[in-house]
């Protein structure tokens, strides 16, 4: 077993914690394929253990990768997504971050959760991606996101004007500081923050949520995800954000973009004593009243 192994880096408090995954590892018989960045981060520091490698792009992966380990928060995860591409690797995340909702597997949980996949004892769950298309290049090799693409004004500029089509019929302008397009895994992120609602990760749509929108008539809308979502800005600047996911690219008024379901998905690994309600419960506080 070959297991891809990423993180943007580790405090030097947690170095035995990559001792002990290193370790684990090599009780369970696996390989593993440490990306090129985070390696150079600890190698000095720790005792290597058995056979290994590193990787330095999406391009070094292949099949022979069973899964690849996130160690860190949800946006470290959200890098995975960068790397993993169409090859449908799946991505167990371990939180070594802050709430950890997609990385929801604690540290302390890591022996168990190496046995469960030396066992393959764990669930898939298949999740959509966002694809943004537009009149000039975007997002490189990766124009796709699992959480979110978002348009929103720069800096303390004046709201902006986003003229917004499905399939090409007029929804609705926004006049707003920016909007939202969400996936159901991103739905319990920016979007929610923005007063978005809770999607299930396999209920097939997107929701567009408005940020700080001027009317007291506009509120989120959940749609198809089979569903291309169009827009055009309107601005007293010439410069917006584009976002997808934690990266960012700044474009001009005059962009045209489409965002659609991207043609493949991804892969989380989740265990079968953890599912959806349950991390609703444990990391957002779903239902929280002490009469229950």
């Amino acid at each position: 077993m070959r297991i891809a192994i990423y993180s943007r880096g580790i405090e030097n408090n947690q170095l035995q914690d990559i001792q002990s995954l290193i370790s684990s590892l090599k009780i369970y018989g696996a390989e593993p394929v440490f990306f090129q960045d985070f390696f150079n981060t600890f190698y000095c520091s720790i005792k290597m253990e058995g056979s290994y490698s590193t990787f330095s792009s999406a391009d070094d992966l292949d099949l022979s990768i069973d899964c690849m380990i996130s160690l860190g928060g949800d946006g470290t995860l959200l890098d995975t997504v960068t790397l993993v591409k169409d090859t449908g690797i799946p991505v167990l995340g371990i939180n070594y971050g802050r709430l950890g909702f997609l990385a929801s597997i604690g540290k302390e949980d890591l022996h168990t959760a190496l046995a469960a996949l030396a066992q393959r004892k764990y669930v898939l769950d298949s999740r959509t991606l966002i694809h943004v298309d537009a009149n000039i290049p975007l997002f490189g090799d990766v124009p796709y996101a699992l959480n979110e693409f978002s348009l929103h004004k720069k800096d303390i500029s004046p709201m902006i004007k986003i003229h917004t089509y499905l399939n090409g019929e007029f929804l609705n302008t926004y006049w707003a500081d920016g909007i939202i397009l969400a996936t159901p895994t991103g739905s319990t992120g920016y979007s929610l923050s923005c007063g978005g609602p809770v999607v299930f990760p396999d209920s097939a749509s997107f929701v567009i949520t408005p940020i700080a929108p001027h009317n007291l008539n506009i509120r989120p809308i959940i749609v198809p995800d089979n569903t291309i979502i169009s827009f055009e800005i309107e601005g007293r600047t010439d410069g917006f954000l584009c976002t997808m996911d934690s990266r960012r690219e700044i474009v001009q008024k005059e962009i045209q973009i489409a965002v659609k379901k991207e043609t493949f998905g991804i892969n989380l690994i989740r265990f079968h004593d953890n599912n959806f309600l349950q991390t609703l419960r444990n990391k957002l506080s779903w239902g929280l009243d002490k009469r229950n």
